[in-house]
């Protein structure tokens, strides 16, 4: 039996997958990206990765066979069993293990586990029918800018060179009292004047035109994304049933970050007191289902503050914590 169908169902619906034995399958909510350079867009998705110090059995993977598969739970438990069996033999022999849909993993030079996940697979059922996608660059008409600079400055100059022309080829012969280079001058003032305006127009109507084309493909975007999500079709194959975790809890919040489950109530309760030694406000919750009590180093009903909590136990003390939502 390939128990990693069974663990990528799992996937899309919970943040921690544990397999008894091996390890853990955690997921981490990434938002939308924008890729700078390269004028692409990805939708928001899970993040998964993998660690192999949560070894302990929490019972959702081996129910979740057993309800899928029609067998008894030891059943499941002991499929889940030969398989961990064949993998660790695998790394082992510095083999690399393809999951399907979840990942590779191999055995580094230091005998480390390295976990390299499917980014083809999202598992937010939330970014359903969403894909990434490249928008094209507006090209800008540079040159049509510079030309028409290079036009009124050549309109400017012009009268100089005229001026001069007539002072080499022309005698001046004062008529009333007064010069007719200045007639000239008056004329290549009003050509400037007037090529000053017909520039200043064309700007604004260029600076027009672009902003219109930068709506346009704006526009055309947003209609491709909301055409694609109205053409999405949010079908999970084989679809699973439900697998009830609710836990009952004295405590407020519905976020708890787990130290570990014990089946044995005094180890939960040495687990606990240890927890509120080094200033946790650690408790237990009620039982579960499947026999087993988790201790949690505390509960909230803020899901940020659950991550904090978490990501801080990890940083500072390297303890392992997961999370669990009621």
């Amino acid at each position: 039996m390939k128990i990693e169908k069974h663990i990528s169902e799992l996937l899309y619906r919970y943040q921690c997958v544990g397999v008894p034995g091996f390890g853990a399958f955690l997921c981490e909510w990434q938002s939308a990206q924008v890729i700078v350079g390269q004028n692409s867009f990805a939708p928001p998705k899970k993040v998964i990765s993998f660690n192999s110090n949560i070894k302990n059995n929490d019972g959702l993977l081996a129910n979740h066979i057993a309800l899928q598969e029609k067998i008894s739970y030891e059943k499941a438990l002991n499929s889940i069993q030969t398989q961990v069996g064949f993998w660790l033999e695998k790394l082992e022999n510095k083999e690399h293990l393809v999951l399907e849909n979840i990942g590779e993993i191999f055995s580094n030079s230091e005998h480390n586990f390295v976990f390299k996940p499917n980014t083809a697979i999202n598992y937010l059922t939330d970014s359903f029918g969403l894909a990434g996608f490249n928008s094209p660059e507006i090209a800008r008409a540079n040159q049509i800018l510079t030309d028409v600079a290079s036009l009124t400055e050549s309109i400017i100059e012009a009268p100089i060179s005229i001026e001069e022309s007539a002072e080499k080829d022309t005698p001046v012969i004062p008529i009333n009292g007064k010069n007719r280079s200045s007639n000239w001058l008056k004329y290549a003032a009003a050509v400037a004047v007037f090529a000053s305006a017909g520039t200043y127009g064309y700007k604004m109507y260029y600076d027009y035109t672009i902003n219109q084309q930068t709506i346009i493909v704006e526009k055309t975007v947003q209609e491709k994304i909301n055409q694609r999500i109205q053409e999405a079709t949010f079908v999970i194959p084989n679809p699973i049933n439900a697998v009830d975790l609710t836990l009952e809890t004295t405590h407020n919040g519905k976020y708890h970050v787990i130290a570990g489950a014990y089946r044995s109530k005094r180890n939960a309760t040495k687990a606990m007191n240890d927890l509120l030694s080094q200033g946790f406000e650690a408790h237990l919750l009620t039982e579960n289902k499947y026999g087993l009590i988790p201790v949690a180093f505390g509960s909230f009903s803020n899901l940020n503050e659950a991550q904090n909590l978490k990501i801080q136990i990890k940083s500072k003390d390297s303890v392992d914590a997961w999370l669990l939502i009621d």
